[in-house]
């Protein structure tokens, strides 16, 4: 496979936060190899028409790796846990990430950036965690603490964790009703949530991987903005131009209004604040988004 010296290999190209990584880094000039499963997809032919270079590869399949870090300089980690009939595969996830931590330490790839999220590493210190309050909770941190010490521990000359807060583009999706049926949630009116732009983990990481010397060790608590619901509900009413309400409600009262599942994790984020902060990336020269930014390109959502 042709190389060149300066190639990154971008894990998750076809998704949101790979593929903002492999568009900040292709618009930086940087070579980009892309790891794709089905080349001929639309969402493949879209990042390779921006000048990246495809590979066909599974990050559950070890030997199929070799190709892909074969003589490229960094690689950009990021992992979906598989999903099978009786839920979330974090073994699956954590294998996916042992296979390509070890695949590129094996071929000599020098740096190595992974994505995780905001609070691993911090999460047992949560009040109630000893006693098992968080116990849902316990697979998916441990699993991303897990991958994090593999990164650690693997000898690479230069490696960065970016730990990105809760995303700004999965809002909306607590509108399932439309903005008239308001925001669904179980954050309580006074609980600030730590929001990131998935564009902006794409800055962070072409950064990280454009300057390997000075984000060595790094470990970034990635966030645009710190927001009530409150708050977020004002900024999308300016936004979108109707009213938008987030009124509070039991985790019961939620879900049976229609809140996606995923949103009662958010009972976590009632107690334990994210350590996410704006301030930590623009220290670091990384610029990011605020909500109201965000907010204002978004197209308003469908009424369900």
């Amino acid at each position: 496979m042709p190389v060149n010296g300066d190639t990154v290999l971008v894990t998750g190209a076809t998704g949101r936060q790979g593929g903002a990584t492999a568009r900040a880094l292709l618009a930086a000039d940087v070579p980009v190899r892309a790891l794709v499963r089905d080349p001929r997809s639309k969402s493949a032919q879209a990042i390779e028409a921006l000048g990246a270079e495809l590979v066909r590869a599974d990050l559950s399949d070890r030997a199929s790796l070799g190709p892909a870090v074969e003589g490229v300089r960094a690689v950009f980690s990021v992992q979906m846990p598989p999903m099978t009939e009786t839920g979330v595969d974090f073994a699956g996830e954590l294998a996916q990430a042992t296979n390509l931590v070890d695949a590129a330490k094996a071929w000599g790839v020098r740096q190595f950036v992974q994505s995780s999220t905001s609070g691993v590493g911090e999460h047992t210190r949560a009040a109630g965690w000893a006693e098992g309050r968080w116990a849902a909770m316990a697979d998916y941190f441990h699993t991303k603490q897990a991958i994090m010490e593999a990164v650690r521990g693997a000898g690479f000359a230069r490696w960065t964790v970016i730990k990105p807060a809760f995303f700004m583009e999965n809002l909306p999706l607590l509108a399932p009703r439309g903005p008239g049926g308001g925001l669904l949630t179980v954050l309580k009116p006074d609980t600030e949530l730590a929001l990131v732009a998935v564009r902006d983990i794409g800055t962070a990481a072409a950064h990280a991987l454009r300057d390997p010397d000075r984000f060595h060790q790094v470990e970034l608590e990635l966030a645009g903005d710190l927001r009530t619901m409150e708050q977020i509900a004002r900024t999308l009413s300016a936004a979108w131009g109707v009213p938008v309400t987030a009124p509070s409600m039991s985790l019961e009262e939620a879900l049976a209004a229609g809140m996606p599942a995923w949103g009662a994790g958010h009972e976590w984020n009632n107690a334990v604040l994210q350590p996410a902060r704006p301030e930590f990336a623009r220290k670091l020269g990384i610029p990011v988004t605020t909500f109201a930014e965000w907010a204002e390109e978004q197209l308003t959502p469908a009424s369900g």
